[in-house]
């Protein structure tokens, strides 16, 4: 694990703290406990529980209902439990919707969350939440086109802690157009900079492909002439005069991803088996709208599903982090403020269903999945009541989310809904925590110091580790 100097400027902050904190016995009680966190021993990892190599962080932006999928309520009146009915599933006694047929086979597999909470009623606000542990500077708030990222995601905070580790790519991102087209800042490097930032992964839902701008390069610019390049630039730097570190850390990083084979064989996924595409999803019918006619052809693979494919084989191809969004992928959203029921039976749930278990078995028939932590999640669930268009509205006071393998207990369910699903009645987590659960998997003490650009010093991660979720 990395070490981060101390900060100096803990010093001074303890200071005034004290002095507003006067010396009453609540300020040294506060400061007792802050300085017991602050020399406490780093969690451990239990015996036998080696940490993670990778993880998928899948996020279904708009916000699945979780009434209608992992937290079901039979018993609630019908304005609340809804139109679908609980099935069974490989852990006895343990629920879900109907509508997830597949996911039912491998919840033996799989640990729920459904005591998740935070406080952003709005999509952006409670995104930045979900990719970085972290309510953003701003509040609750929409926009993201005004909202300059400053709090850094999970992918780069780790990225930063492990900046030694050797691999081409640290934390990826796919398909990386998202929200209309505007690039998401909650998915960036924030205030530890640029160079922390994610490889972008494109999707193309017509092809079916994936690809990276910077690994391309024009045909008739061979590797032999970016040598030639390079020495030229090196040697141009060397006669300069405060040369930009930043700048040339990136044309570093460039000629890098530029020489790794490895790299671009992974995104090529047109090299996959047509029985293992056709495995993480095909069109139930036909494709949508606006799709163009490629996506019409014989197989008719969706994004949603190859955009899981194409983690797995980022993930083989040493990735310790990758970022799935899934959004209008197929002209289509979780955000159901109407016809909920309608929308999560044809066109959410079942591409949803088919693609997230075959990520979690096919890793597990290819002995990755006891190394991979998989987290899948909306920004918030939706409101119990069902309102007057057959939808459900935002609803981030309880929802559930779904982890699997990086050492999970099976069949486990931490936390408890009420009775109408509507605020935890057990176990209450936070986002800050579910950021500790996956900076801990991966061997580093979320309680740890990171700094900012200008030295000031940040805790990895403001919740605790749900250590009960693994073996």
């Amino acid at each position: 694990m990395t070490n981060f100097a101390p900060s100096e400027h803990l010093p001074a902050a303890r200071r005034m703290f004290l002095r507003r904190c006067g010396l009453s016995a609540f300020g040294w009680d506060v400061w007792r406990r802050i300085a017991a966190a602050e020399t406490a021993p780093p969690r451990r990892q239990p015996l036998g529980l080696r940490p993670v190599r990778s993880c998928v962080f899948v996020f279904y932006y708009g916000g699945p209902s979780h009434l209608d999928t992992y937290d079901m309520k039979p018993s609630a009146p019908a304005e609340i439990r809804g139109e679908f009915e609980a099935i069974s599933t490989s852990v006895p006694g343990l629920a879900i919707c109907e509508h997830l047929p597949q996911m039912s086979k491998v919840m033996h597999k799989v640990a729920l969350v459904r005591s998740m909470h935070h406080t952003n009623r709005l999509h952006d606000s409670a995104s930045i939440e979900t990719f970085t542990g972290r309510q953003g500077p701003d509040g609750d708030r929409e926009e993201f086109v005004s909202i300059p990222q400053h709090v850094p995601c999970h992918g780069a905070v780790l990225h930063a802690l492990r900046r030694d580790l050797a691999c081409d790519v640290h934390h990826a991102v796919l398909p990386w157009v998202f929200h209309n087209v505007i690039d998401v800042p909650c998915q960036g490097g924030g205030f530890l900079g640029h160079p922390f930032d994610p490889f972008r992964v494109a999707g193309d839902p017509e092809t079916q492909t994936f690809s990276a701008s910077l690994l391309q390069r024009p045909d008739d610019l061979s590797l032999l002439r970016i040598g030639h390049r390079r020495q030229l630039l090196e040697s141009l730097d060397a006669s300069a005069v405060g040369t930009n570190e930043s700048l040339t850390r990136f044309y570093e990083r460039a000629y890098e991803l530029l020489g790794s084979p490895a790299l671009r064989d992974a995104l090529r996924i047109d090299r996959e088996p047509a029985n293992v595409r056709e495995r993480y999803g095909v069109y139930e019918n036909s494709p949508p709208p606006g799709t163009g006619p490629a996506a019409a052809n014989a197989i008719g693979r969706n994004l949603r599903g190859q955009s899981l494919l194409q983690a797995r084989r980022l993930v083989e191809a040493g990735v310790p982090f990758v970022n799935v969004n899934d959004f209008r992928q197929q002209g289509q959203n979780w955000d159901t403020h109407r016809d909920n029921f309608d929308q999560h039976k044809t066109d959410l749930l079942p591409p949803a269903d088919r693609s997230l278990a075959a990520l979690i078995e096919d890793l597990d028939e290819r002995g990755l999945l006891e190394s991979t932590l998989v987290v899948a999640l909306g920004e918030f669930g939706r409101t119990p009541r069902i309102n007057g268009t057959a939808g459900r509205d935002h609803w981030p006071d309880c929802y559930t989310i779904l982890l699997a393998g990086g050492g999970i207990r099976g069949g486990t369910v931490f936390g408890a809904s009420d009775a109408h699903g509507t605020f935890p009645e057990r176990d209450p987590a936070t986002p800050a925590d579910l950021a500790a659960t996956i900076y801990w998997r991966f061997g580093l003490d979320p309680r740890s110091m990171i700094h900012d650009t200008t030295g000031r010093p940040y805790h990895v991660s403001d919740g605790r580790p749900l250590t009960q979720l693994f073996a």
